[in-house]
């Protein structure tokens, strides 16, 4: 398995294209979640840092060099970066597997896969997109157009990072915006080298920047003048406070947040076939996913049967190093989220929650690990039923009927994924559009680069990927054409 050499120390920021010397001399350290060992370092970008990465984007923007540039050739970009980043999977895979501790298979699955998904997504979504087009209304005709929204402010999470990077450029890019991109403090390394990907593919000078740094960075990212949106993921508490702030100044803004996403398990699912991907979809990327389905609904007249055969695949898991070959599930991103989801385990024993299912996990270099906990006897009105654990925990709820089920599955803050499990497609499909949520699996969980992704109510704001996703990043205008002009003469 291809590994990080030896730490990765930059000494400068990637703005515009260019390495340039950072204002501030404090340093950002990523150690390996795993070993605790040092992965590399990075300069700690500060306010003048953005202003100079936001400077950079506004003139790119402003000359053309990019916004103006056809569409079909941006996509082409797009294109080629996808390549770039397949063939460079297994060091950006290593790398990436080093900084947050998912194991370099799940990095090339969950996020290399995906993340390359939604570059030709997005590349194919602007050459099937109507740039203009002529309407006729009450005056005659209007030309309609599509056009940049300008300069673009992301900010990103870390526990899908490599996925996220191309989430985020790639619709701004296919739009014709310039980026000024704040990485998570534990993973900014491979935000570094993926920028660098977007140029060899053949991003113009000024357009994408990279600022590692905390709140301080991203404040002055969200409250810079020169930024025309915002695009964040991260936790919906988060994502609130920009979302005030960007309020505040008529800024765009497009979040996608937290879930505490619902499987609905019908009475006529195939137990044995279904068990391993609902287990899966509840703990992937050790259970560190804004999509993960924590609470699975089932008959309570096969609660016992389903509890079986989920806590037979849990017990398959091999908690380890990632790095090390049969791990298949890395650990929990620091010492904070781990006492974190601790206190979530700890909770739902107490209020009367069963664990039928707890792995207990060995010392395993510094890290810190928590198996995956499948816990029955639990009500929707307890704390790990409503609220996000991010870790790897399952919440087993029976019903007595479908439209339970469906309340069941309604009546949370959040909105952004779920899943149902028959052998009715048709039936699925029919419950899963009663569930208010941005997207739903039917036998299984998975998010499609064409279609749109996204939350209702706490989950977010806007949607991502295909059309809908490209559209976020497009301002409309309407020219009115005189009255009795004909573009068809």
């Amino acid at each position: 398995m291809t590994a990080v050499a030896a730490p990765i120390e930059t000494s400068q920021l990637y703005i515009g294209g260019h390495w340039v010397d950072p204002h501030s001399a404090d340093r950002l350290e990523v150690t390996n979640p795993a070993t605790g060992e040092l992965v590399g370092s990075v300069p700690l970008g500060d306010a003048d840092d953005i202003d100079a990465a936001v400077r950079a984007a506004r003139a790119s923007f402003d000359s053309g060099v990019w916004s103006a540039r056809p569409p079909a050739e941006r996509a082409a970009v797009l294109r080629k970066a996808a390549q770039l980043i397949e063939e460079r999977s297994a060091e950006i895979c290593a790398l990436v597997s080093a900084e947050m501790g998912a194991t370099p298979g799940d990095v090339a699955t969950l996020q290399q896969l995906a993340g390359t998904g939604v570059l030709n997504g997005y590349a194919d979504a602007s050459d099937a997109y109507d740039w203009e087009e002529t309407r006729h209304g009450l005056f005659g005709e209007t030309l309609v157009t599509r056009e940049a929204v300008g300069v673009v402010g992301a900010i990103i999470a870390w526990n899908v990072p490599l996925f996220l990077i191309c989430n985020k450029f790639g619709p701004a890019l296919a739009a014709g915006c310039s980026v000024v991109l704040k990485p998570a403090p534990e993973t900014p390394l491979n935000a570094n080298l993926l920028a660098q990907l977007f140029t060899e593919a053949g991003v113009p000078e000024g357009v994408i920047s990279v600022v590692p740094g905390g709140v301080e960075a991203g404040q002055a990212l969200v409250d810079h003048p020169d930024v025309d949106k915002i695009t964040f993921t991260g936790s919906t508490l988060a994502g609130k406070a920009i979302a005030a702030r960007c309020g505040e100044t008529l800024k765009r803004c497009s979040l996608e947040l937290g879930g505490k996403s619902a499987a609905i398990v019908l009475d006529d699912a195939d137990i044995a076939a279904s068990a391993p991907m609902l287990v899966f979809t509840g703990i992937l990327n050790s259970g560190q996913a804004c999509v993960a389905q924590t609470r699975v609904l089932v008959p309570r007249s096969k609660k016992d049967e389903i509890v079986e055969a989920m806590t037979a695949v849990a017990a398959s898991f091999v908690p380890g190093l990632p790095a090390e070959e049969g791990t298949t599930m890395g650990p929990i991103i620091n010492a904070k989220q781990y006492e974190k989801v601790r206190g979530y385990i700890a909770t739902g024993k107490a209020e009367g929650a069963t664990a039928a299912y707890e792995m207990e996990v060995p010392e395993i270099g510094t890290g810190h690990f928590v198996g995956p906990v499948i816990f029955t006897d639990v009500t929707n009105d307890m704390t790990i039923a409503r609220e996000e654990i991010f870790g790897p925990v399952i919440s087993v709820i029976a019903y007595d009927d479908v439209d339970e089920a469906i309340a069941i599955a309604n009546d949370s803050d959040y909105g952004l994924a779920g899943s149902v499990w028959t052998a009715d497609v048709q039936r699925g499909v029919e419950i899963a559009k009663q569930v208010r949520t941005g997207t739903m699996g039917i036998n299984w969980y998975a998010i499609d680069p064409a279609s749109p992704f996204g939350g209702y109510k706490n989950s977010g704001i806007g949607r991502e990927n295909g059309r809908e996703g490209l559209e976020s990043y497009l301002e409309h205008k309407a020219i009115i054409l005189p009255m009795g002009y004909s573009s068809e003469q």
